[in-house]
Formats: C-alpha cells, structure tokens, sequence
C-alpha cells in the first residue's frame, strides 16, 4: 500500500515556474497561478509573488504554504529593521535575512525556493535562494518544475539593456514556453513590476 502524500514511491512537491529578470529599468518578477498536489489542480488562482516593502518582491516555487509564512516573517523583520535604523532596507540584506530563516529551518526545511528582487541606492538586482537559504546574485533566473524548459527561453532573449517591457514580454513567453510543457504550470501569470518609483502588480489570464 502507498503511503498517504506519496504515489510510485515519491513524495509529491507542487510544481512552478517562476522567473525573475534585471532590466534597465528594474526588475521583473513572474509566476504562473497553478497550484497542483500530484495528478490534482488544487487551485487555478494561487498566488506565488508577494510584495515585501515598495520596492522589494519575492516570487516563489514550491509549498504555497511554506511561502506565505516566509514572506510574511521577512516583511515583519524588515519593517522592524526599517523603524529601528530609520530607512529601508537594501535588496541584498533582504535576501540574506531570508537566507538566515531558511538556514535556522534546516532542520525542518520550509519547501520552497525564492527569487528575491527590488531596487535601491545599488540599483536594480535579484538573488535566487534554495531551501536551505544559499543565496546567488544573478540578472536573470528561473525556479521550479518548468525551469529546464523557461531559462532556454530567457537566456536566448536577454538582454541587460531591456525596457520594462521588453523584460515583461520575455518572462511572458518563458512562462508560456513551460506551460505548454509542464504539467505543474499554468492557468496564467502573476507579475510584480519594481522600478525606483515603486511597484506595480499585473495579472495576466490564459
């Protein structure tokens, strides 16, 4: 008999695509709204990009639940840090606070993998965090089940010299590339579009 969660021997984890990309105006984070368990769609509106402060956003893979916790436990320490030095935090101590969360949960992983991106006094950037909170600044990345078949598609198109939205048409035809592919993907596309002015939310139904 299979155990409850398993099926041929493997422990079901939800799929994703999710993609975050640099560009000259700022940073594009994406994730496709399918959340799966197994053979089942659980959800055709899940969201999977969070907003952290106005000028930092998280795009994740993985437990939907796992996410939500870990974003909001990094919103509440960067508001705190925001109120005790008296100015935001950067994109980079963001993602290492993160990283920090992750680690002190290794034990008890929390099953997700982040892309962290924003914009301040440093510019635009984005950092890609595994489970275990390793943390890789990188211009342009993919996580989750559809990443074999999404980063083909960024990697051939990329450019760092990119407009909003030339960026924002990439990461479309990434997700859509993976959708059409991996069956853990789909039913549409979250966006978080940061530039220094701030941040715009975009949803984009198939």
């Amino acid at each position: 008999m299979e155990k409850q969660g398993q099926q041929g021997g493997y422990l079901w984890v939800p799929g994703a695509t999710t993609v975050g990309v640099v560009c000259k105006d700022g940073v594009v984070l994406a994730s496709e709204k399918r959340v799966s368990y197994g053979y089942l769609i659980v959800s055709k509106g899940g969201k999977k990009v969070f907003k952290i402060t106005d000028c930092i956003g998280a795009a994740c893979a993985g437990l939907v639940s796992d996410m939500q916790i870990l974003v909001r436990e990094v919103e509440a320490y960067v508001n705190l840090f925001s109120l005790d030095v008296g100015r935001p935090i950067s994109v980079r101590s963001a993602a290492k606070l993160m990283s920090n969360l992750l680690f002190n949960n290794r034990l008890a992983p929390l099953i997700t993998q982040t892309i962290v991106g924003g914009v301040d006094e440093e510019g635009a950037s984005i950092y890609v965090l595994d489970v275990l909170g390793s943390v890789i600044p990188d211009k342009y990345t993919v996580v989750g089940s559809g990443t074999e078949i999404a980063i083909g598609v960024v990697e051939d198109g990329y450019r760092e010299s990119m407009t909003m939205e030339e960026a924002k048409g990439l990461v479309t035809r990434a997700i859509k590339s993976a959708v059409s592919r991996d069956i853990m993907s789909g039913d549409g596309i979250d966006f978080l579009l940061i530039t220094k002015e701030g941040m715009t939310e975009e949803t984009m139904k198939f």
